[in-house]
């Protein structure tokens, strides 16, 4: 499909016939015409051009970051007048905070005064918070109107709504009492007053409240729109679901790269400069490479113990591998339940014994699989020795303490993160791992040196 459309487009570019471009863009679906930019991204300014305003407006807004820029610099003075002037107020605060200053300040002289005060406003809150999500085009009423009059006032001023789905109902001061899904208002008689329609089970966000919060809300809530208080309890406008999505997806981007021991790209892997890459990724590369120099630290101290035992040397992978698996297992699976709501600092320790009675499990299943091994090849070959016992022994228990220690680690360390303010995401999978092989090495030769301590002090 998406083949077809890059012929038919490459087409009418050969043809350089603008009406015909024009109407087979707008026959399309945003979505298409978004594809199309990614495929064709020489041509994305051109396609803005000739879609009608409404279309261009809203194919640039769910266009990314990178892209829009690239465009805005190439449209013309009177095109990107009319795409930032028509950008709903969240999607514009949204695309002037990605924006340099200098390049906001252009852009914004072209707003009205209403408008440009209110991009203003919005961008005033901090960078991750509701308050740089919100839109102040909704719909609010008074609990003294009846329905015929809501109706009345939404046919008049619903067009320049985000969403009409949720009515809003303020008091005094613009103070929010509740709100009305629409279908309630539609459902019942005319003359109905709205204050015979509220329950008073508003659920509500914050400006200041982090929006990783607000995906929470949403997702517990099943709501289509919020509304967006401040401290007062004032409506300051709404958050729209589709601007949730939007944040979800980014932070769940984000996530995901610092689990995987890397900064937040901020971009897509194959637009982001090689420079800014490699910068990216290079300062957890040295963090761990450090890190992981504390394991010949750790050999260098159990030197004796090795040199008599050699045996014991061929057993290190297994035990700094494994106690890394179970903690980078463990971080990943806190991480994702503490971004999904479902536990929080408080559930510590909930968590803790949880994690103490599964590492357990998990060691002795591991520890009984080690010390079989051991036995098995030492009824067909020599290579433990005449103390092969032992070191089933060894390797056995110290399975259980490492995966153990893991578990423990892994799990702790992102809640411990959050308790101190930090991102719990960047105690990703490759740091735990890190912090377990170092103290798994000191675990195993400690117990080496209890169950062999026969053999170790000749």
């Amino acid at each position: 499909m998406m083949e077809e459309m890059v012929e038919q487009i490459e087409l009418l570019l050969e043809q350089n016939n603008e009406q015909q471009l024009g109407e087979y863009l707008n026959n399309l679906n945003i979505s298409d015409v978004e594809e199309l930019i990614d495929e064709l991204p020489q041509y994305g300014p051109r396609f803005i051009e000739t879609l009608s305003l409404n279309r261009a407006v809203n194919v640039f807004r769910i266009l990314d970051f990178p892209t829009q820029e690239r465009i805005i610099k190439k449209l013309s003075g009177k095109k990107t007048v009319e795409i930032i002037t028509e950008l709903p107020p969240d999607d514009r605060t949204a695309f002037f905070g990605e924006l340099h200053g200098d390049a906001v300040k252009a852009l914004i002289v072209h707003l009205s005064p209403a408008d440009r005060k209110e991009a203003l406003s919005l961008l005033g809150y901090e960078e991750d918070s509701v308050g740089r999500l919100m839109t102040p085009d909704y719909i609010a009423v008074k609990k003294s109107w009846d329905v015929n009059r809501v109706l009345a006032h939404i046919r008049q001023y619903g067009k320049n709504s985000e969403t009409i789905d949720v009515i809003y109902v303020l008091g005094d001061r613009g103070v929010l009492l509740d709100d009305i899904r629409i279908r309630e208002i539609l459902l019942v008689d005319p003359d109905t007053k709205i204050s015979q329609l509220m329950d008073g089970r508003l659920i509500s966000l914050k400006a200041t409240d982090p929006q990783e919060e607000a995906i929470n809300i949403f997702r517990m809530n099943n709501r289509t729109a919020l509304p967006v208080t401040d401290d007062q309890n004032v409506l300051l406008g709404i958050v729209t679901v589709d601007d949730i999505l939007w944040i979800a997806n980014e932070e769940y981007t984000e996530d995901i790269q610092k689990i995987g021991g890397t900064e937040a790209l901020d971009e897509p892997y194959l637009d982001i400069n090689l420079f800014t890459l490699v910068k990216k990724r290079v300062g957890w590369l040295i963090v761990l490479f450090l890190g992981e120099m504390l394991t010949a630290t750790a050999m260098g101290y159990f030197q004796v113990e090795i040199e008599k035992a050699v045996v014991l040397a061929l057993f290190i992978p297994l035990i700094i591998s494994s106690g890394g698996n179970s903690g980078s297992q463990a971080s990943t699976l806190i991480i994702q339940a503490m971004a999904l709501g479902e536990i929080t600092v408080a559930d510590w320790w909930r968590v803790m014994r949880r994690e103490i009675i599964s590492g357990l499990m998990l060691g002795v299943a591991l520890g009984t699989i080690g010390f079989l091994r051991i036995a098995l090849w030492s009824e067909f070959s020599n290579i433990y020795g005449p103390h092969w016992l032992l070191v089933a022994f060894t390797v056995g228990v110290s399975l259980v303490g490492v995966v153990l220690w893991g578990s423990l680690a892994g799990s702790m360390l992102p809640l411990l993160l959050k308790r101190l303010g930090a991102d719990p995401a960047t105690s990703s999978a490759p740091f735990v791992a890190t912090l377990v092989d170092v103290t798994g090495l000191i675990i195993y030769f400690s117990i080496a040196v209890i169950i062999m301590s026969n053999l170790l002090v000749k």
